[in-house]
């Protein structure tokens, strides 16, 4: 009799146990989901007008580092509950599967060399000299990063704001915001009031570029900061890493130039100078990709459609690997363009920087971007089987706004087109779906839903294919 009640305690500690990694992470995220809107709702966190479904969404794209909200962040959370909220941002944004892991070394208590290794491909090869060092050397950086990039915007950067508090916290909380690749904000129109501000865009565009490159490439620069000019002492994933980041940027900011412009209708950057626009271009291309902030209002009706197709593509893209962004990476996209170059060039093998790259990796590449494609159309799909808007939204939403938003949802960027507040619950489950899945990545939840199954040894027949 005495034995029973501990049965249930202890069916519950082999099944935890029993669980891999990605499955850990993927039910750690759902916990920490659950408890941070059960707080976020409470009065002290929120207002009346913030419920239980409103609190669910908030932290989902707050874990997830996302920014889509149907909240007003600076007038419907009270100052602990943004407090809260940028606690979210950092436990998401420092990587939920570093933490999530990093915590499973306590629960199941082992460490041999293959628990090590399992542990470090979830976390994108870490290392096998353990988890707890690693994740206290990228909170270190990010500490340090964040308090900087604090420290300018209240001394050179929100000086409108004359409360030396409120200064204080807006300062902080868009660094938080912004290094964990968020975009949440505390205005409703983002950082449209500071589009000339150049110390604040400056500073916010350096914290998305630095949280989305990842550590590892930020250590790797740290170790050689006193041999830079051999770039060639850089790891391939460094160099890699910052050189398809700059061009994304460049090319990012000149085709929304040349959109906004050129384009058929093009009114969002009509009544700025030369100046203000190229600030505008090049902060909103290093924002699209990863954070969601903007400088200017984002809306079908002021973005050409070839100006929304290429921040699709670009949010598509993402961040790099290791780092606070969404998306199939950075490298993913580059293996891919090597993959190509190698294929009209009639080679067999793919290349980058006289490097050649394993057909695994090719394939992992391949599998990412296939596979997140496909998701993104399932989630469009699902929003136009129905009524996604509520019942103040006369007009039906086009495709290039809920392909946008679900981009923007699945990616992690949290750009808006006016779509997600005006969206029914129905269509508001699909977009959380989508943040969480983006966030945890496809092949980890695929490994979490299925397990890791044992590669096979029978060997097949090769037969060729007409492409």
């Amino acid at each position: 009799m005495n034995s029973s009640p501990s049965n249930p305690v202890r069916a519950l500690q082999r099944w935890r146990h029993q669980l891999t990694v990605p499955q850990f992470t993927a039910v750690t995220g759902l916990l920490v989901i659950a408890v941070g809107t059960l707080v976020l709702s409470t009065p002290l966190c929120s207002t009346d007008e913030v419920g239980l479904w409103q609190a669910l969404f908030t932290v989902t794209s707050a874990i997830t580092v996302t920014g889509l909200s149907i909240i007003d962040v600076g007038r419907d959370l009270t100052f602990v509950g943004q407090v809260v909220l940028a606690g979210l941002i950092i436990t998401g944004g420092l990587g939920l599967m570093a933490i999530t892991t990093f915590l499973q070394g306590f629960v199941q208590g082992r460490s041999g060399l293959r628990h090590r290794l399992d542990k470090g491909r979830a976390l994108d090869e870490f290392g096998v000299g353990g988890i707890g060092p690693t994740f206290h050397s990228i909170l270190l950086v990010a500490l340090c990063v964040m308090g900087v990039g604090t420290a300018v915007l209240y001394s050179f950067g929100f000086t409108d704001i004359e409360q030396p508090g409120q200064r204080l916290w807006a300062s902080m909380f868009h660094v938080i915001s912004a290094y964990n690749n968020a975009g949440f904000g505390l205005w409703s129109n983002s950082l449209e009031p500071y589009r000339d501000n150049t110390v604040v865009t400056g500073v916010i565009a350096l914290m998305i570029v630095i949280g989305g490159i990842g550590w590892r490439v930020a250590n790797d620069i740290w170790i050689n900061r006193f041999r830079l000019r051999r770039i060639r002492r850089l790891s391939l994933h460094t160099r890699l890493v910052i050189r398809t980041t700059v061009l994304l940027i460049v090319v990012g900011a000149v085709g929304l130039w040349i959109t906004e412009h050129f384009g058929y209708g093009a009114t969002a950057m009509q009544p700025f100078s030369f100046w203000q626009r190229l600030q505008i271009v090049l902060f909103q291309s290093i924002t699209t990709r990863t954070a969601g902030f903007n400088t200017i209002p984002l809306s079908a009706h002021q973005i050409t459609d070839a100006g929304l197709l290429l921040m699709i593509l670009l949010m598509f893209i993402g961040a790099s690997p290791g780092g606070t962004g969404g998306g199939v990476k950075t490298t993913t996209f580059a293996i891919l363009m090597g993959a190509t170059r190698s294929t009209l060039q009639g080679r067999s093998d793919v290349l980058l920087h006289r490097r050649q790259i394993p057909d695994s990796t090719v394939l992992r590449a391949v599998g990412v971007t296939l596979a997140s494609a496909l998701f993104v159309v399932f989630m469009a799909l699902l929003l136009g089987l129905g009524v996604s808007a509520n019942q103040t939204q006369v007009q039906s939403f086009s495709f290039l706004e809920k392909l946008f938003t679900c981009v923007s949802a699945f990616g992690t960027v949290g750009l808006d087109l006016g779509v997600t507040a005006n969206l029914n619950r129905w269509g508001q489950l699909v977009l959380m779906v989508g943040m969480f899945v983006g966030r945890i990545g496809i092949l980890l939840l695929l490994s979490a839903l299925y397990g890791s199954r044992p590669q096979s040894r029978v060997g097949y027949p090769r037969e060729d294919l007409y492409v």
